[in-house]
């Protein structure tokens, strides 16, 4: 299973310090790479950075606010140094009718899932391409394929990303950089809590995944060491779904 052996990498994850970010961190310190964990708070960071050294690995922490100004974000993502594989997790979410929300509301959903991840993986990304090889992984969502209830900013940002995983994919697999994308389902994480808090929509939701069941953070972490790995050095621009089914239906 070599390839899919990622010891001498360094991998950037954002979003690390709780739900899909930090099973995504850790499962890629088991498969071999060291990992660079980001959040807003160091504090966040606390447990995600041990589960990796439990694995054997180095853990930093990058604290930085993603909805920052580009220059200076782009500037801290550049002093980190080489990284091999990105992983642009870290996401927001505002529920209520568009009728109901201000511009202001708007801007601060793509700020941190569609800018910032532009942002980061340029800065990133240079350095990939010019070494000739990496991996860039964008966390989309089912809602990069379906429109939502009262989710504008967050499923027009999913379908942005869709579409800049293959934009970049176009440009940088000559290069040797593979850029694609995993689509969640419905997770059980901080941001789907209303939602499984409101037993009628939590039961007609799970109803109609063919698993049964709500997905876990840990059920991305094979998709996400397999985009990772030299396993998938000739798959690019792909949006791997991992839902339960629930396209399929």
């Amino acid at each position: 299973m070599t390839g899919f052996d990622l010891a001498g990498r360094v991998a950037l994850v954002t979003g690390a310090g709780k739900g899909i970010g930090r099973a995504v961190a850790v499962g890629l310190a088991r498969a071999g790479a060291d990992l660079v964990l980001h959040a807003r708070k160091e504090s966040d960071l606390d447990e995600a950075a041990a589960a990796v050294r439990r694995e054997g690995r180095r853990a930093s922490c990058w604290v930085q606010d993603l909805a920052a100004p580009a220059e200076a974000l782009a500037t801290a993502a550049s002093a980190l140094g080489d990284v091999d594989i990105l992983v642009n997790n870290a996401g927001v979410i505002h529920r209520g009718p568009v009728l109901e929300q201000t511009y202001d509301t708007w801007r601060g959903v793509l700020a941190v899932n569609l800018d910032a991840v532009f942002v980061l993986t340029r800065a990133v990304g240079a350095g990939m391409v010019a070494r000739g090889r990496g991996k860039v992984i964008t966390v989309a969502s089912l809602l990069s394929f379906q429109g939502g209830l009262n989710v504008a900013g967050y499923t027009a940002s999913k379908h942005a990303v869709a579409g800049l995983t293959r934009a970049l994919a176009n440009e940088w697999s000559a290069h040797g950089v593979q850029v694609n994308a995993i689509a969640p389902g419905y997770i059980e994480t901080a941001n789907t809590g209303p939602l499984r808090a409101d037993e009628a929509r939590e039961r007609s939701i799970r109803e109609r995944i063919p698993a049964g069941r709500w997905g876990r953070p840990e059920d991305l972490v094979g998709a996400a060491v397999f985009l990772a790995s030299p396993a998938a050095d000739y798959v690019a621009g792909h949006v791997l779904v991992v839902d339960g089914g629930w396209m399929a239906r």
